[in-house]
C-alpha cells in the first residue's frame, strides 16, 4: 500500500544542535499513528516541519506519492495538513465564530463587512463536527483553557471535513479536555480516519494506545522505537522514551514524610470568596506541606489559587502568610509576602518569550541572580548556568532563547525563577505538569519534594487524580466553588480515585 506520508532520513539542526537525526517513518491512509517521545526528542521540530513553520537540513519528504517540501504554514494547509498546536492560536478579542473563519471567510465577508449570521450559522456547523456547545458568539478570552481547545480542534476537523485534506496532526489535543471531551474526541477521530489520517502526540501514553494504530518513539531526535499499537504496553513505551524501565513510583512518594499540622499554618485562606465562582472557601497549608486540589472545570479552583496571588481580586475573606494578614492586590503583593505561583498557560503568564533563559530565570529576583547589582550580567549567566545543570534544563546553554526549548524544559526555567530567592514561603502550582512527559514529570515531582523538605508550603491544581493522590499530602476536593471533601493521602492509605470523584461530580 503507497504511504500517504513518508519521511526518508530527515535532520534538523539549530546552530551546534542537532534536533532531528535521520528521522524515517511513514503514514498509511486511514490510519492514526501516535508520536511520542521526552520533552527535547525532536517531536515538536517534527511538527512543525510537517507544518511549514521549518524546513529540513536534509533528507525527503514525501506526500501522496509525490515529494514536497513546504515553505509556510499556508503551503502545508494548501498541500491539505491540517495542525492543533500544543499552545492555543485563537485569537482572544474575537469571537468563537471569527476565530473559525479567519483566514476562511468566504461568504460570511461581503464588499469589506463581515455578515454575522452567516458566520454563526457556520461556526454553529464546525462546532457541531466535535460535538460542542460553545456559543459561536461568545468572545473567547471568556472561554475556559479546555473550551478553547475544542474550539480549536473544531477548527482543523471541520476544514478537513469541507475540504478534505489528507492528514491532521493533533499535538496534546486532550492535555485539558474532561474525561467526557476526550470521549468526544475519540470519536471524532475514528470516524476522520474514513476520509484520511492522523497524527496523534500525545504525554499520556494510555491515550496513545487507545487512539493509535501504531506508534512511533522519539528520543534525542531519532526514531528508536515503532509499535503496533494493540500489542504494545505503556511500560514498554516508558523504556522507549527513556531509555532505562519506568519507575515503579514517579512522585516520590517514599519522600511523602508525616507534616506537622500543629501551631500556624504558613498559608490559611478563610472565607474567601473570589472570581464570580468560588464562595466561601478556606484552607490551610502548613510548612513543608503539599496540599493537592481538585474539581472539574469552574470548580472554583483555579480562581482560589490565583486569588492567593493577587491575580484575581478577593471580593470578601481573607488570607494569612505566617498568620499576617496578606490580602494581596496585586501579584507584586503577592510576591514580597513569600508567595509565589507557576501559571498554567506558561507561555502566556509565565516566561517571556524571545528573551534567554538567563534572562527569564532572573526576572523575579534580578538583584539576587546579579550578585547585588541588577545589570550584573556575569552573576546571571552563573546563576542560570547552576539551575540548568540543577535542574537538567537542556539545552544547556543560559542564552538560548526560552521559546526554543521544549515544553519540560521551559517549564524548569518557570520554576527555577520562584526558587532562586530565599524568601519562598508558599508555591501555587496550577498545573505544573500540563503536556509534559512522564521523565520531566519526574524530574518535576522531585524538585517539589526538594522544596517541600526546605519548608515551603505548596498549594498543587493537580493535572489527573493520580497525580493529585500521588504528590499530596493532602487532597481537597471542590465542586461549584465549594469545598465538598477533604482527604489525607498518605503512602500506605491515599484515598481512591472513586472516592474524589464522588464529591467531584
Amino acid at each position: 500500500m503507497t504511504s500517504l506520508l513518508e519521511l526518508r532520513n530527515v535532520t534538523k539542526k539549530f546552530g551546534p544542535n542537532t534536533v532531528l537525526d535521520d528521522v524515517s517513518l511513514s503514514i498509511a491512509p486511514n490510519e492514526v499513528v501516535g508520536l511520542i517521545g521526552e520533552n527535547g526528542a525532536g517531536k515538536s521540530t517534527l511538527l512543525k516541519i510537517l507544518a511549514g513553520v521549518h524546513r529540513q537540513d536534509g533528507g525527503r519528504m514525501v506526500l501522496g506519492g509525490r515529494e514536497v517540501s513546504f515553505s509556510s504554514p499556508a503551503d502545508a494547509a494548501g498541500h491539505g495538513i491540517g495542525v492543533v498546536h500544543q499552545e492555543q492560536s485563537l485569537l482572544p478579542n474575537l469571537t468563537v465564530g471569527q476565530n473559525l473563519i479567519l483566514g476562511h471567510e468566504g461568504d460570511t465577508a461581503r464588499a469589506g463587512f463581515l455578515r454575522r449570521r452567516r458566520i454563526r450559522a457556520r461556526a454553529q456547523d464546525m462546532l457541531s463536527v466535535v460535538e460542542s456547545t460553545v456559543d459561536p458568539g461568545a468572545l473567547t478570552e471568556t472561554l475556559g483553557f479546555a473550551q478553547r481547545q475544542m474550539v480549536e480542534v473544531a477548527r482543523a476537523v471541520a476544514s478537513r471535513q469541507s475540504e478534505h485534506p489528507p492528514l491532521l496532526i493533533l499535538d496534546e489535543p486532550t492535555s485539558v479536555l474532561e474525561p467526557e471531551d476526550v470521549e468526544v474526541l475519540h470519536r471524532r477521530v475514528t470516524a476522520l480516519k474514513e476520509r484520511g489520517s492522523v497524527i496523534f502526540v500525545s504525554h499520556r501514553l494510555d491515550e496513545v494506545l487507545r487512539f493509535s494504530d501504531r506508534v512511533y518513539v522519539l528520543r534525542d531526535g531519532k526514531v528508536v522505537g515503532e509499535r503496533i499499537a494493540a500489542a504494545a504496553t505503556e511500560s514498554e513505551l516508558y523504556q522507549l522514551m527513556i531509555g532505562k524501565g519506568a519507575a515503579e513510583e514517579i512522585y516520590s512518594s517514599e519522600r511523602k514524610r508525616a507534616v506537622s499540622r500543629t501551631g500556624t499554618p504558613t498559608l490559611s485562606v478563610r472565607d474567601l470568596t473570589c472570581g464570580g465562582k468560588a464562595t466561601g472557601v478556606s484552607l490551610d497549608v502548613h510548612a513543608g506541606e503539599i496540599v493537592s486540589v481538585v474539581g472539574v472545570v469552574d470548580s472554583g479552583r483555579e480562581e482560589v489559587a490565583r486569588a492567593v496571588f493577587g491575580a484575581v481580586p478577593i471580593d470578601s475573606g481573607t488570607v494569612e502568610i505566617d498568620g499576617q494578614r496578606s490580602a494581596p492586590r496585586s501579584p507584586a503583593d503577592a510576591v514580597l509576602s513569600g508567595v509565589a505561583y507557576v501559571p498554567a498557560e506558561r507561555r502566556v503568564e509565565g516566561m517571556i518569550a524571545g528573551a534567554t533563559v538567563a534572562q527569564n530565570i532572573a526576572t523575579v529576583h534580578p538583584v539576587k541572580a546579579g550578585g547585588g547589582r541588577i545589570s550584573s550580567g556575569a552573576r546571571v549567566q552563573e546563576t542560570a548556568r547552576t539551575w540548568i545543570d540543577t535542574l537538567g534544563i537542556r539545552p544547556a546553554d543560559p542564552d538560548a532563547d526560552i521559546a526554543r526549548l521544549s515544553g519540560g524544559n521551559q517549564q524548569k526555567a518557570v520554576v527555577a525563577k520562584w526558587i532562586l530567592g530565599d524568601g519562598l514561603k508558599v508555591l501555587v502550582l496550577d498545573h505544573p505538569t500540563r503536556g509534559l512527559d512522564i521523565g520531566a514529570k519526574e524530574d518535576l515531582y522531585a524538585l517539589f519534594r526538594d522544596l517541600s523538605e526546605r519548608g515551603v508550603a505548596i498549594l498543587v491544581l493537580a493535572d489527573t487524580l493520580d497525580e493529585a493522590i500521588g504528590l499530596g499530602h493532602r487532597v481537597i476536593v471542590m465542586r461549584d466553588g465549594e469545598i465538598t471533601a477533604e482527604f489525607d493521602s498518605p503512602p500506605g492509605n491515599p484515598p481512591s480515585k472513586l472516592q474524589l470523584l464522588e464529591k467531584m461530580m
